[in-house]
């Protein structure tokens, strides 16, 4: 570097440099960093890797993110198509309503919602049957010129490979250019006549069947042919056929009504219009009693105080999307990870640049050998971290569009939805980009000013010096520490604020990566008790501490990312999990036959299709003739049908469910009655999958074996003609109340209960520990039912099996029961299905990449900081494996330090949202008992530590480390110039 240039080496030469002059000394700098990193080829691209990685993974989850979320024309265009408008019957009759601007939300008006079904409030009610309402003419609500497309959807079961399907079946004509938008047709073409079907994916794998084959519906004479596969945008797992209208619905209505049933279709109509269909034309459909979902009011909606739903007098409020309080949570989840991601792009680059620096060190103590003062130093060593960081952003930003179309299609899939395509925002990619570039800036900082600041002698040698213990580093970390978890704690159970916590979160990090040194040297003090290889290494890692810290530093942020969102999605899965009502144990199959004359072949043709192992029969209490049998409980008309049901005694009965209980009591009381066990206890008899009477069954001990119960007590008392009660309500000193009601059909005035005979069975109170009976309240002996002179009749099985029975089986169980002609309901219990969250799979997914590259390259980095050591090993004659072993131990030491501080570090954040979640939620829950409501369905938010995930993590991210250490690193290395080192 020329003096008369640059004015190096002169006393004061710094500050009389003119501003062309500090142009020039950067740009040979710029030049001299760009031609050394491609000098170096192989350190270059572990720098730039480091850098880049973190960048591929948010740009990656950017793009994926940004792709699922639809613009607002993209999901009218989902909705409606090319259409202006879908006009649908509001279920009110051909009388005024309201309604939301989207169509989502209709009501009548408030004048005219007290009087509904009957005008004079007597026949209809002594009848027991509701008022049929008159259709709407919806056409008619259409404006003048409107053209149209119907679309009806109905259910029926279609002949498969493998049996009967349930499927739903729609009728729209697709390849009219007002429907384009709605499906996606995949292979084949539309239907072109009356005779012909297109079918979703779902369909034809579930079926069995291709474009091509032919179809039957099970209950219509007639045939069709699939000439067409195709998707739904937004439901691209549901089972649907599609056909022009009047090809099915309209006969099989017609079929259904002839043989005593009636049509359940649903119809809606896609409209045309001239113009916009504005909300003065969708307030005059209104006027008719017609809804409409309209694509220019959908994506222009009026202002609140112009529409009348929103305003008028007990006219309701706008319809949420969802809870304000979970969108926060869900973008204080994202930003917190999408932070932690940020916080370990610093972290990573900055161990890549210290041992760029160092293996640059001859070069520039050439630099300063031949002039060159500490500023040059300093630019070219910026200048890397310039060159390098641009190099890094671009690929990275490339590499994550690259990644995010390659799994595109799996991704879509794992959701059941489709992108609206690659959806770049530019500003957030720059943003992302601008941060490496800045990133590889700042991590070059400290090398340039720590290589600047040596002699020229040490930097020619190799030297490293002897580098002092930062004694105020560790008391900064423990104090970030301390403020962050503080300001975590406080921003969960104080504040409605979740930023709070991913800012805390942020501030402990940060404080961890500020200790890390001092933690890798508590780390040390293991060695005593390692064998010879990993002592060696553990004791390497804490004698360079410099070089170690940073590498432990960046697995750290790397696993903390993941384990956030690990954590999170775990416990909001296993609050969904808890939340879910299983009717039966997995696995396990009930049968009702509600023609009790065909059960018995039922039973057969179940034990016949499915992997039966035992069979359990049940039935039900009875009252009134032979003739009221299962009519009875299902659609009576008959006035000496009656029913039979459990009675709760008085002192058991939960007072927030008196008449004016909200006037009679005070909010403390009220409060008080949310943890009172009589307003808290209380079995689900709905999701019992055989429903007898109100959760109570007849039958053995094998019903209760079925249900997965198994007390030797209970049985006993079943075997001495006991009823077994498992829910403690119905208890009345050592009995139970049945109420029997003699005619279900006769009115009664509101405010009264029907009024018959009550009879007492003697019962046995299950043990509290059984917790789980899916819905059975009582279960009756025969003998405790004829001694208490009750009648049963027989009311389905319950079947346990060996396995999950399979889709084929189960459409050849429905085609057997189709055979038979018998109206049966089957129910086989296939437990909870995760509910697949797009943003946290793929924050998940992208984050367990960044941690595993980032483990593998800051570990390398270490190793070929190391490379010294390992020549010294050689040359005093080590064997070779000690050599590999020590570089597979060197990674894995360092890789084991950042997962454990990372574990650590991310369940923090996770932790700290859900505890928001929770506050949030009871204060919805006392908000609503103070309103009057009480007793069930009390805020469950669990916090659920994934140590699956941790352990995973634990283990194979040191253990692929080590290994991939071990096997890239040479048995026998060559001795190099020491001027090389």
């Amino acid at each position: 570097m020329s003096e008369d240039t640059t004015g190096a080496g002169r006393p004061g030469s710094e500050g009389r440099l003119s501003l062309a002059g500090r142009f020039n000394s950067w740009r040979v700098a710029v030049r001299i960093a760009r031609r050394d990193a491609w000098r170096a080829k192989g350190r270059s691209a572990m720098v730039l890797a480091m850098i880049a990685l973190p960048i591929v993974g948010v740009s990656a989850a950017d793009i994926t993110i940004r792709s699922s979320q639809l613009s607002p024309e993209q999901k009218v265009t989902r909705d409606l198509g090319a259409a202006d408008a879908r006009l649908s019957d509001g279920d009110f009759g051909p009388v005024p309503i309201y309604q939301a601007p989207a169509g989502d939300e209709s009501r009548m008006p408030a004048k005219d919602a007290n009087s509904t079904a009957s005008n004079d409030g007597t026949d209809n009610a002594d009848q027991g049957e509701e008022e049929d309402l008159p259709a709407v003419d919806v056409p008619a609500a259409m404006p003048p010129g409107a053209r149209w497309l119907l679309d009806a959807n109905d259910y029926a079961q279609f002949k498969s490979k493998y049996g009967l399907l349930y499927s739903e079946m729609r009728e729209l004509k697709a390849a009219d250019p007002m429907a384009r938008g709605i499906m996606d047709l995949d292979r084949g073409r539309y239907p072109e006549a009356l005779d012909e079907v297109m079918a979703t994916n779902a369909f034809l794998k579930s079926s069995g069947l291709h474009v091509g084959s032919t179809l039957k519906p099970h209950d219509l004479d007639r045939t069709y042919r699939i000439v067409g596969a195709y998707d739904l945008p937004n439901e691209l797992k549901t089972v649907q056929l599609n056909a022009l209208p009047g090809a099915f619905i309209e006969p099989y209505d017609a079929d259904q009504t002839a043989n005593g049933g009636a049509p359940y279709s649903r119809k809606s109509y896609l409209v045309s219009v001239p113009g916009d269909f504005t909300w003065q034309m969708v307030m005059k459909a209104n006027t008719k009693g017609v809804v409409v979902d309209s694509h220019a009011v959908r994506l222009h909606p009026p202002a609140h105080a112009d529409v009348p739903l929103f305003t008028a007098p007990h006219g309701g409020t706008p319809a949420l999307e969802g809870s304000s309080s979970l969108r926060a949570t869900q973008v204080a989840a994202a930003t917190t990870i999408v932070g932690l991601s940020m916080l370990e792009i610093c972290l990573l680059a900055g161990p890549a640049f210290a041992v760029g620096a160092r293996r640059s060190r001859r070069q520039l103590g050439l630099v300063g050998a031949n002039g060159g003062d500490r500023r040059h130093i300093r630019a070219i060593v910026l200048s890397g971290g310039l060159v390098i960081g641009a190099a890094a952003a671009v690929c990275g930003t490339v590499l994550g569009l690259l990644l995010t179309a390659v799994l595109r299609g799996p991704l879509e899939e794992f959701v059941g939805k489709r992108f609206g395509g690659l959806t770049l925002r530019p500003l957030e990619l720059l943003g992302i980009a601008a941060l490496a570039v800045l990133t590889g800036l700042l991590a070059a900082i400290a090398p340039a000013v720590t290589a600047s600041r040596q002699s020229v002698l040490m930097s020619l040698t190799g030297r490293r010096g002897i580098r002092h213990a930062n004694r105020v580093l560790p008391v900064v970390g423990l104090g970030a520490v301390c403020l962050g978890a503080g300001v975590a704690v406080f921003g969960s159970m104080r504040t409605s604020n979740t930023m709070a916590v991913g800012a805390g979160s942020g501030i402990a990090e940060l404080g961890v990566v500020a200790l890390t040194p001092t933690l890798v040297g508590l780390f040390g003090k293991l060695g005593r008790w390692l064998p010879l290889a990993p002592r060696l290494a553990l004791r390497d890692a804490v004698r360079n501490r410099g070089r170690t810290a940073p590498a432990v530093a960046a697995v750290l942020a790397a696993v903390a990312g993941t384990v956030a969102v690990a954590t999170y999605a775990t416990s909001n899965d296993r609050g969904s999990r808890d939340e879910y009502q299983a009717r039966l144990p997995y696995g396990t199959v009930s049968v009702v036959a509600y023609d009790g004359k065909d059960l018995d072949t039922v039973r057969a043709a179940v034990e016949k299709r499915f992997p039966v192992e035992h069979r359990a029969d049940v039935s039900q209490l009875a009252v009134g003739p032979t003739k009221c049998d299962y009519g009875s409980y299902y659609s009576a008309t008959s006035k000496d049908c009656g029913d039979i049901q459990p009675e709760v005694p008085k002192a058991n009965k939960c007072p927030m469910n008196e008449d004016n209980a909200q006037e009679t009591y005070t909010e403390a009381q009220r409060r008080a009655f949310a943890f009172d066990s009589r307003c808290a206890s209380g079995s689900d008899s709905l999701s019992v999958a055989i429903s007898g009477n109100s959760g109570v069954l007849v039958g053995g001990a094998d019903v209760m074996h079925s249900l997965g119960v198994h007390d030797k007590a209970a049985e006993q008392a079943l075997a001495r003609g006991e009823t077994v009660l498992f829910d403690k309500t119905y208890a009345d000193r050592g009995s139970m109340m049945f109420k029997i009601v003699t005619d279900v059909n006769k009115y009664v005035p509101d405010g009264q209960e029907p009024v018959g005979p009550v009879k007492a069975v003697p019962v046995y109170v299950a043990h509290e520990g059984v917790k789980q009976t899916y819905g059975l309240v009582a279960l009756v002996p025969p003998k405790a039912a004829a001694d208490a002179g009750i009648r049963t009749i027989p009311a389905g099985s319950y079947y346990t099996t060996s396995r999950m029975p399979d889709s084929k089986e189960r459409q050849g169980l429905q085609s057997d029961l189709a055979k038979i002609g018998t109206n049966t309901e089957t129910y086989v219990e296939r437990g909870y299905t995760a509910k697949n969250s797009l943003v946290l799979l793929a924050l998940t997914l992208f984050a367990g990449l960044v941690t595993v590259g980032a483990a593998g390259i800051a570990t390398g980095l270490a190793q070929a900081d190391a490379e010294p050591d390992l020549k010294t090993l050689s040359a005093i004659g080590a064997p070779p494996r000690v050599r590999r072993l020590l570089s597979a131990f060197q990674c894995g030491v360092v890789a084991a330090m950042g997962v454990l501080l990372g574990s650590a570090a991310g369940v923090l954040p996770a932790i700290g949202l859900r505890r928001n979640e929770r506050r949030l939620a009871w204060v919805d829950y006392w908000n609503g008992v103070s309103s009057g409501w009480a007793g069930q369905g009390k805020p469950h938010v669990p916090i659920v530590i994934p140590w699956s995930t941790l352990g995973l993590l634990l283990i194979a991210v040191p253990v692929g480390a080590a290994l991939l250490a071990g096997l890239v690193t040479r048995s026998r290395g060559q001795l190099g110039r020491r001027a090389e080192t």
